[in-house]
């Protein structure tokens, strides 16, 4: 249930009846071929899928994370870590304002995890309120679909190329591409990290078939929808 689909007082009767929500966030970056808005992309999808057969309401994503390695590549945008945390802790606010007090966090892209921070000092100050960081993607039976695919899973490369994530002007390369440095592209500043990277992939087969990928995908969302169900302080 998408609060875009909603009007104050579809949100005012929701809270009333459940006080559980949804706040996706995400990074807007690059990843090889595949859209600058794949961590948007699925951790909105991953959220609306996990809360439509309960009747939780699902805010609209948050597509601007912490991605300042990737400033060399046109169309990422990165937030200060501090913008992220006051970005979030005024949505938090918002959303509890609206009565909701048992907020799940779902998380699509790993540099946002000083969040997860964020919700222990929030839940500190408000008794009231339960808040879960769910990272979607390597929570633990997705991370072990993931695993059990293929151990290259990695960001850019086939563990984030779902028929969703894709662009119909840039298929895929063939093949596989080498392992990266990353001990390299993170000990450097972005243009040098660009250097490193090429494309952007971290290396790794670029694409899995899609049976593949549903069944990790499927698994995705069960795991969110476990989070959403409980168990809450």
């Amino acid at each position: 249930m998408k609060i875009s689909d909603m009007n104050w007082r579809d949100v005012e009767a929701a809270a009333a009846r459940d006080p559980r929500c949804i706040v996706p966030i995400g990074s807007t970056e690059q990843h090889a071929q595949l859209s600058l808005c794949v961590d948007m992309i699925l951790a909105e999808r991953v959220s609306v899928e996990a809360a439509e057969p309960l009747g939780v309401p699902v805010y609209p994503v948050m597509p601007f994370g912490l991605a300042p390695y990737f400033n060399a590549y046109p169309g990422t945008v990165s937030l200060r870590v501090e913008t992220l945390l006051a970005v979030m802790r005024d949505v938090i606010a918002s959303v509890r304002r609206a009565g909701f007090t048992r907020v799940l966090i779902v998380n699509g892209h790993g540099g946002n995890d000083p969040v997860r921070a964020l919700a222990q000092e929030l839940m500190a100050e408000h008794p009231d309120m339960s808040i879960k960081f769910h990272n979607w993607w390597s929570a633990p039976r997705t991370w072990a679909a993931v695993q059990a695919t293929d151990t290259s899973g990695s960001h850019a490369n086939w563990m984030e190329n779902f028929p969703w994530t894709r662009l119909p002007h840039a298929p895929a390369p063939a093949g596989e591409k080498p392992p990266v440095d990353m001990t390299a592209m993170k000990a450097r500043g972005p243009a040098a990290a660009r250097e490193v990277l090429g494309d952007g992939s971290f290396g790794g087969a670029w694409q899995k078939p899609d049976a593949e990928m549903q069944a990790i995908w499927e698994t995705g969302v069960a795991e969110v929808r476990d989070a959403l169900e409980g168990p809450w302080a």
